[in-house]
């Protein structure tokens, strides 16, 4: 089981690096040829509401499908849409691609988007497989190894995108990524994925539907204590983690160079191994919801100071230990659902969440902006925190930005605190070490 589960974990590592890549070397190519920041944060919105809607949808093929035929099934949509993009391209004047009221353009570049969100159908189903292939006890360790193949691949994509954009240009983007595509569906043919036995019962059956089945999935939600509080303090989260993501390049250059910018965060995405393989090592402890919740308190406590003072190296500390608690976040999660859900219904409560969680992000990337450039910007330069905040925090637009990230630190820091002490998190603490799945009510209730 655990040589299927490495022989899986490579398999979908290399098919995360080939999406991953694409999309951002897609990214950085439509800047470049168009010069409009507005297409990138286009791009970028519909992208994460596109993860965010598809969810319901990827959940559901999971639970009613074969895992290795469902994992098929999104390599070869994505090669196809890769392939079909390729053509599109090849067949299009390059001064068609630099204009963005181009209608094939907006072809092209939502191809390549279906092609990479394609890839988060494999995802959810090995996060079932986990559950699956992995003894309960070691599952916490498992999902951190697949927090490390997620850092893996955010770190080579990341490197590779830019370079092959610069030196070979988009039409060797798809060319790579359809040979490695290629590569994964024909190493997954060869793959003996087990699944497990279904115990069907009329409760179930009728609870266990072919349809999205929307309706059952919350039900079963709402059926284990604490778990919707889960779900919608990672949203929370979510939301006010994109504040940093929004804005956190914006402040870092206005601290140093594009170049080195660059470097440092190629640098700072190593937090994301190094977090993975400590939770791979070490496990989530006998309380993973514990962990989860004292991780939040670091990193927000973190978000709290690292802006403090006007400078790249307490940020770049920061960052990285932020980082490097993601994959624990990340894993803890996981961890409580393989075990609080039945197996039947994993892949539509991980697509669920994905869908919620996920929702929070483009709200906060569309309405971050306007309140940074149009509030705590001139807060802090011309405005009443310039002298009240001035003399010690300084002024300056890299100031109004730092200022919005310690509020925002601060608010994230006491919502955890005041959740970890909320009757929802001892009812699913409880609930998880006790092992009680609620299964057999959940059924009969249907």
């Amino acid at each position: 089981m655990l040589k299927t589960f490495y022989a899986i974990l490579v398999n979908s590592l290399t098919a995360s690096i080939t999406n991953t890549f694409v999309w951002f070397a897609v990214t950085f190519w439509v800047y470049l040829g168009t010069k409009s920041v507005i297409a990138t944060a286009i791009m970028a919105g519909v992208y994460t509401l596109t993860v965010a809607l598809s969810g319901f949808f990827l959940g559901s093929l999971v639970d009613r499908y074969q895992k290795k035929r469902v994992m098929i099934l999104s390599s070869v949509c994505s090669f196809f849409l890769y392939a079909l993009a390729c053509l599109i391209f090849s067949v299009t004047p390059p001064v068609v691609f630099t204009d963005t009221t181009s209608l094939t353009l907006w072809i092209f570049v939502v191809l390549v988007l279906v092609g990479a969100i394609a890839g988060n159908l494999r995802g959810i189903a090995l996060s079932t497989l986990v559950t699956i292939l992995i003894p309960e006890k070691r599952r916490d360790k498992a999902n951190g190894l697949v927090g490390t193949a997620n850092g893996v691949a955010f770190l080579v994509a990341s490197i590779f995108s830019g370079l092959v954009i610069g030196f070979l240009g988009v039409w060797w983007v798809l060319v790579i990524a359809l040979g490695l595509t290629a590569l994964v569906i024909v190493h997954l043919l060869t793959l003996s994925i087990p699944e497990a036995e279904k115990q069907v019962t009329p409760a179930m059956a009728k609870l266990d539907s072919n349809s999205l089945d929307i309706r059952g999935t919350i039900r079963i939600i709402t059926l284990v204590p604490g778990l919707f509080a889960l779900i919608f303090f990672h949203t929370f989260n979510n939301f006010l983690g994109g504040v940093f993501m929004s804005l956190m390049d914006a402040y870092g250059l206005l601290l140093v160079s594009v170049q080195v910018w660059g470097i440092l965060w190629g640098a700072l995405s190593l937090g994301f191994i190094v977090g993975g393989l400590i939770v791979a090592k070490k496990g989530l402890g006998a309380n993973p919801l514990r962990t989860l919740f004292l991780a939040n308190i670091v990193m927000w406590a973190i978000c709290s100071v690292f802006t403090l003072v006007a400078s790249i190296v307490p940020l770049a500390i920061g960052m990285f230990v932020w980082l490097c608690l993601i994959p624990a976040v990340e894993a803890a999660e996981q961890t409580i659902l393989q075990k609080v859900v039945p197996l039947e219904r994993q892949g539509r409560v991980f697509g669920f969440a994905q869908s919620v969680e996920q929702a929070a992000t483009p709200v906060t990337a569309f309405l971050i902006g306007p309140i940074a450039q149009l509030i705590f910007i001139p807060f802090m330069t011309t405005g009443a925190g310039a002298d009240l905040l001035g003399p010690w925090f300084g002024t300056g637009a890299d100031r109004g930005l730092a200022l919005l990230f310690t509020a925002s630190g601060l608010i994230g820091l006491v919502v955890t605190l005041l959740a970890m002490r909320s009757y929802a998190y001892r009812t699913l603490s409880e609930n998880y070490q006790k092992q009680q799945l609620v299964v057999a009510q959940a059924y009969e209730i249907a």
